[in-house]
């Protein structure tokens, strides 16, 4: 605790600080959604996208959020038409854009002269990167997470469990489930600056999973993610600084250390 106060004195490492909570409660919260309804795979998908998106923008020399933003927002809104319309699987149409979009680009990449620092600061994330506006950016995304929780939890609980019995109910399915699509797009372009598109689907794949071995309600289950989340944040952050390690890679390596301590866990108390 000493050392990440140590670190706070300088000003990357709050900005790390601040935006990396609030993503990470973002991430459990729509995590524990999708997991639920087995689309995990979705942030890795449009994590893809989002690489392609930041390649087209560095080629363009166009601001990366501007371009990303709209890209991966659409491509989750495609993938649930894509599911829902052609009663495709979730994880087989999550495949095949992001195959595509990975393709891609890896071509555009190669046209602008290959990976640069930008590049790779992007798929395999970067505190020092991290900017005031993206501060403000997750703080805002966390709160409307939270209002959305607290207004619409009956709702998306409903649909989580049962979609045909929500809409007999007169709840709107399609609504909420581009709501759903369209918070899993932000967190991913916004928490990718500290993660990389290459891991930011552990961060909303890994506290749900977690969380779910410990607690069998949807309520206990979204608090538990959220905690989970936040302190395995934290310690890979200062196992990162302690060690000169990468942010993402070192948080990753947490969350695959407390799900070995869970699934122990579960056998004992079996």
């Amino acid at each position: 605790m000493e050392f990440l106060i140590d670190l706070l004195q300088y000003p990357f490492m709050q900005r790390a600080l601040i935006c990396g909570v609030a993503i990470s409660l973002c991430a459990a919260l729509i995590g524990v959604v999708l997991v639920l309804k087995r689309y995990s795979m979705i942030g890795h998908g449009l994590g893809e996208v989002a690489f392609a998106a930041l390649s087209l923008a560095l080629v363009l020399n166009l601001p990366e959020m501007y371009v990303a933003i709209p890209i991966v927002i659409i491509a989750s809104f495609i993938i649930l038409l894509i599911s829902q319309k052609q009663g495709e699987s979730g994880d087989i149409t999550i495949a095949l854009v992001s195959a595509a979009a990975l393709a891609f680009g890896v071509i555009i990449t190669s046209i602008n002269k290959g990976f640069n620092i930008d590049v790779y600061n992007y798929m395999f994330g970067s505190i020092l990167t991290l900017k005031p506006s993206d501060v403000a950016i997750s703080v805002i995304l966390s709160v409307l997470m939270i209002m959305a929780y607290f207004f619409f939890y009956n709702r998306l609980f409903m649909i989580t469990y049962d979609e045909k019995y929500a809409k007999v109910c007169g709840i709107n399915v399609t609504f909420y489930q581009f709501l759903i699509a369209l918070f899993t797009a932000l967190v991913v372009v916004i928490g990718m600056r500290m993660m990389g598109t290459l891991l930011i689907s552990s961060l909303i794949v890994f506290p749900a999973i977690i969380a779910r071995r410990l607690t069998h309600s949807f309520k206990g289950m979204a608090v538990m993610s959220v905690i989970i989340s936040i302190l395995c944040f934290l310690f890979g952050l200062v196992i990162s600084s302690l060690l000169n390690l990468p942010t993402g890679a070192s948080i990753v390596m947490v969350y695959i250390g407390v799900l070995v301590l869970s699934i122990i866990w579960k056998k004992i108390v079996k």
